[in-house]
């Protein structure tokens, strides 16, 4: 099992809470915390480092950024899109998002987006660019909108083909009915498990912190709709993983 989307401290020093888990991917939500990410990454070898700049964290100077970004052991950039959600300020949003999505050009990352009441207008920005991969985490644009997250991967006939953009479920996919349809939409080969730890804590531990280890619900969550064994269940999930990010 692989979390792939995870926040987490420098305090953090319980391995129990990453138990039966092959891997953890730390998202990045601002400077300081993607600086955390890199050194929990040096202590811990399951734990792998994202860096970004959250639509809510845009206080940060994002010229800072590619001092992280740069840093070999990174393996994606973000979390970062737009988050339309109450008052915003949209063009400093879209500026951030922007140059994130360009350091992943330029460093040949994945991107890790957060496209919150706001994925029509992400998936816009996103058709602009070439050669761009990722998960959109916690995915919630619905059934209606994954044709358009699949349409940003153009192809040639005839050529070699690997997906480049995947759908992130968390521990709301437990207790969301909605989201089930959503999953049965969404080919198997483009789907990921997170917790966006410490939130949306899965059923049975719904309403408390949240772990990495709890990304095994979401893994069962999958299993059930899929009508797959939790083991083949995990090895599709896990090889999704691998190859979007690269990891083992």
């Amino acid at each position: 099992m692989i979390d792939t989307h995870a926040h987490l401290e420098p305090t953090f020093c319980d391995i129990s809470r990453g138990a039966g888990l092959n891997a953890v991917i730390l998202s990045g939500s601002n400077l300081e915390n993607s600086k955390n990410n890199l050194l929990l990454a040096q202590k811990y070898s399951f734990l792998y480092p994202a860096v970004g700049i959250h639509p809510q964290e845009i206080a940060d100077d994002i010229n800072l950024l590619e001092a992280l970004a740069k840093n070999p052991n990174v393996i994606a950039i973000g979390e970062c899109g737009l988050e339309f959600l109450g008052k915003v300020n949209t063009k400093k949003q879209e500026k951030y998002f922007r140059i994130q999505i360009e350091l992943a050009q330029k460093y040949n990352k994945p991107l890790i987006i957060h496209a919150r009441k706001a994925v029509d207008e992400v998936v816009e920005i996103l058709s602009e660019y070439k050669n761009l991969k990722g998960v959109f985490h916690c995915y919630s644009g619905g059934k209606k909108r994954i044709k358009k997250v699949l349409e940003l991967e153009p192809t040639s006939p005839g050529s070699s083909f690997e997906p480049k953009w995947y759908f992130g479920f968390d521990g709301n996919l437990t207790y969301e009915e909605g989201l089930e349809e959503v999953v049965k939409k969404i080919p198997r080969d483009r789907i990921l498990a997170e917790t966006d730890s410490p939130l949306l804590t899965p059923e049975p531990f719904r309403g408390q912190e949240n772990r990495p280890a709890y990304v095994k619900f979401v893994y069962q969550k999958i299993a059930y709709i899929w009508g797959k064994s939790f083991e083949e269940t995990e090895e599709i999930i896990d090889e999704n993983v691998k190859r979007l990010f690269k990891i083992f």
